[in-house]
C-alpha cells in the first residue's frame, strides 16, 4: 500500500509518486506571464483609452477570469489525482504462505574462500535477497556441523531473521564435521506435522556428509510429504580448510584436506525428496532461481487473518469542483460579441 501523507484531515495515497504533478504549476504561471506580456505589447502600441477603439472587441476581464477558472480546475484536477482519502475502516484479511526452514552449514569447510568470498557469506547473502521476495511466508534458520540447532524458529519478522543469519558462525557448533541428517531431522520438528504441502526445507551446504545418514533422514521428509531443495556452495576445484588454531586441517596422512562442493551427493538428496537442487557458484542468485523453480508453486496455508486499513476515497469532491469550475468558464470569452463591441 502506497505511504499516506496527512494535512487538515485528508490523507493522500499516491502523493510520492504523483510530485511529478508539480511540474503543471510553472507551466501554468508561464501561460499567465504569456498572458501578461501580450497585454504589455498592447499598451506600448495604444493607452488604455484607444486600446479600446483599436480592439473594440477585447475583453482583458473576460480572458483573467477565463484563465483563474481554469488554472483553479487544474489544481483541482491535480488534487483528485494525488488520491485525497478521509476517515477509513478495518477489514478483516486472511493471511497465507509458505513454511520455509533454511538449514545453513556452520561447519568450518564453509568459510573456504573459493567463490570470491567465504561460502558462508555467499550463503548469507543469496539468503538475504530471497528474503525480500517473500510476503507471508514465515522462516526458520537452523544451523549445523556435528550437530544441529535452531536459531530462529518459524517467523514472520525478518529483520530478526537476519540478524542471527549474520552472527552464526562455527564458533556456534564445538562438534566438528558435517552432519546433514541432524539437520534435516531437526527440520522436521520445528514443522507442525499436519501436512507438507505448505512447508519446505532449504539446505544450504558443501555436501560433506560425515555421519552417512542424509539419505535417510531425506527419507523420513518424503514420508512426512516436505520436500528438500539443496543449494551446494562450493566449487569442483575447492579450497584447503583452516582450522581453530589458524593452521590448514591436515588428514591422517599429512597432507591439507581441501573441501570440494559434492554435486552428486546432493542432487540424490533432492530428487529423493522430489526438490531441485543448485549450485550457487556465479554471481547469479541461484537461491532465488531455486525458490521459483520450486518452493514457489506451492499452496500456502492460511495461518491467521489481521485487520487491514482501507481509506475512504474523497477524490470525487475536487474532481465535482473541477467540472464545476471547466462549466462556469464557459461563458467568458477573451472576445467581446461583435455587435456588444460595436454598439
Amino acid at each position: 500500500m502506497n505511504a499516506a501523507f496527512g494535512l487538515l484531515g485528508f490523507e493522500f495515497q499516491n502523493l510520492p509518486w504523483m510530485l511529478g504533478w508539480l511540474l503543471v504549476v510553472p507551466v501554468a504561471l508561464g501561460a499567465l506571464f504569456a498572458v501578461r506580456a501580450r497585454r504589455l505589447a498592447t499598451a506600448r502600441i495604444a493607452d488604455a483609452g484607444r486600446s479600446q477603439v483599436l480592439w473594440p472587441a477585447f475583453d482583458a476581464r473576460g480572458r483573467w477570469i477565463r484563465w483563474g477558472l481554469s488554472a483553479g480546475a487544474l489544481a483541482m484536477l491535480c488534487l483528485a489525482i494525488i488520491g485525497p482519502s478521509r476517515g477509513h475502516s478495518l477489514r478483516d484479511v486472511p493471511r497465507r504462505g509458505l513454511d520455509l526452514v533454511f538449514c545453513v552449514d556452520a561447519s568450518r569447510s564453509m568459510l573456504v574462500e573459493d567463490m570470491g568470498r567465504s561460502r558462508l557469506d555467499e550463503a548469507r547473502r543469496q539468503i538475504a535477497a530471497l528474503l525480500q521476495n517473500l510476503e507471508g511466508d514465515r522462516v526458520g534458520l537452523i544451523t549445523f556441523a556435528g550437530d544441529a540447532r535452531l536459531v530462529v524458529p518459524l517467523t514472520r519478522d525478518q529483520l530478526t531473521f537476519q540478524w542471527f543469519l549474520e552472527r552464526m558462525g562455527p564458533d556456534d557448533h564445538p562438534k566438528g564435521g558435517t552432519d546433514l541428517a541432524a539437520a534435516i531431522d531437526a527440520a522436521l520438528e520445528v514443522f507442525d506435522g499436519r501436512t507438507g504441502n505448505h512447508e519446505a526445507i532449504v539446505l544450504i551446504t558443501d555436501g560433506e556428509d560425515h555421519s552417512g545418514r542424509a539419505v535417510e533422514a531425506a527419507a523420513h521428509a518424503k514420508a512426512a510429504g516436505i520436500r528438500v531443495d539443496v543449494l551446494g556452495m562450493g566449487s569442483e576445484g575447492g579450497g584447503k580448510i583452516m582450522g581453530r588454531d589458524g593452521d590448514w586441517i591436515q588428514d591422517a596422512d599429512g597432507n591439507d584436506v581441501v573441501s570440494r562442493l559434492e554435486t552428486a551427493t546432493l542432487e540424490r538428496l533432492a530428487k529423493s525428496t522430489q526438490g531441485h537442487f543448485a549450485a550457487a557458484a556465479g554471481s547469479v542468485l541461484n537461491l532465488e532461481r531455486l525458490y521459483h523453480a520450486s518452493t514457489a508453486h506451492m499452496e500456502g496455508r492460511t495461518y491467521d487473518s489481521g485487520m487491514q486499513r482501507v481509506p475512504h476515497d474523497r477524490f470525487q469532491w475536487p474532481l465535482f469542483v473541477a467540472v464545476l469550475l471547466l462549466f462556469l468558464r464557459t461563458p467568458f470569452r477573451d472576445r467581446r460579441r461583435v455587435m456588444e463591441a460595436t454598439r
